[in-house]
């Protein structure tokens, strides 16, 4: 596996904080190209992903350690950006909630708990399961993709490796091969960077083509703090000239950027 392969720098103890941050960050420097040549992907994986998005079916993500984490980040911000059901988007990882800090020994070479653990969710036909794996054997994810595929359910995946055994079991895969480690072996280095920027692009585009936002503006964002709250007066008061004090007065009667444009002339 490329991911496994030997790092292109050796003798990292001997290199200085200047050295290995500059080291660091030329290795990091190659992944967005990697990413850029799985657009296509991409692409195919979230137009079918819309489709039954719009027919009321939700995202699930599963995964094990670095990738089971990015995946449970990344369903966990949709609601708060995007105002949607935090059931819209689901993460889960091996081994559960507690594996999100800790490591849970074996959990991700259990073949048959993803399944068991998207069961407790329900998940059918109109729903779409993704798998994270950079290596892309990992038997938690093939498992839960195996299962989800033979009940007609849209699969895809996020892998580091081409032609690994994730990829294979998923209907729509995305390959981003981001070649060896700065650190051998240490997938959530530039692999854990490059599933980030993927799952930033699926959830981003998803929530666009879904309506969440206008223009270029979080419309539907949730006000959970000082700065949201500003955010959302200015784009307000920018929308429909209105003044900060009026703009504070909608988003407290109708509780988002959306709704209190529409409704500006009610006050």
């Amino acid at each position: 596996m490329i991911t496994e392969n030997a790092s292109h720098y050796d003798h990292l103890e001997q290199m200085s904080v200047h050295d290995l941050l500059t080291n660091i960050n030329r290795e990091d420097k190659t992944v967005p190209l990697a990413v850029e040549k799985a657009i296509p992907q991409m692409e195919a994986l979230v137009t079918e992903i819309v489709k039954r998005m719009k027919e009321g079916g939700r995202l699930f993500y599963i995964g094990a350690g670095t990738s089971g984490r990015l995946g449970i980040v990344d369903a966990s911000e949709c609601p708060p950006t995007y105002g949607v059901s935090p059931d819209l988007v689901v993460g889960i990882i091996a081994g559960g909630d507690r594996a999100i800090r800790s490591a849970v020994e074996n959990a991700e070479d259990d073949s048959e708990q993803a399944w068991k653990d998207l069961a407790v969710y329900h998940i059918d036909q109109l729903d779409t399961l993704i798998g994270i794996a950079a290596s892309g054997r990992t038997p938690y994810v093939i498992g839960g993709l195996e299962q989800a595929r033979k009940a007609g359910i849209l699969t895809g995946c996020v892998v580091c490796n081409p032609g690994s055994a994730v990829a294979q079991a998923a209907e729509f895969p995305v390959e981003v091969v981001v070649g060896p480690e700065f650190v051998t072996g240490s997938t959530r280095m530039k692999s854990g960077t490059a599933q980030k920027l993927v799952l930033n692009m699926i959830s981003t585009s998803v929530m666009i083509q879904l309506g969440r936002v206008k223009g270029n503006k979080m419309v539907d964002m949730q006000l959970t703090n000082h700065k949201l709250k500003i955010r959302a007066a200015n784009m307000v008061m920018s929308e429909t000239g209105v003044s900060r004090e009026k703009a504070d007065e909608l988003l407290a009667k109708y509780g988002s950027v959306r709704n209190a444009v529409l409704n500006a002339d009610q006050l």
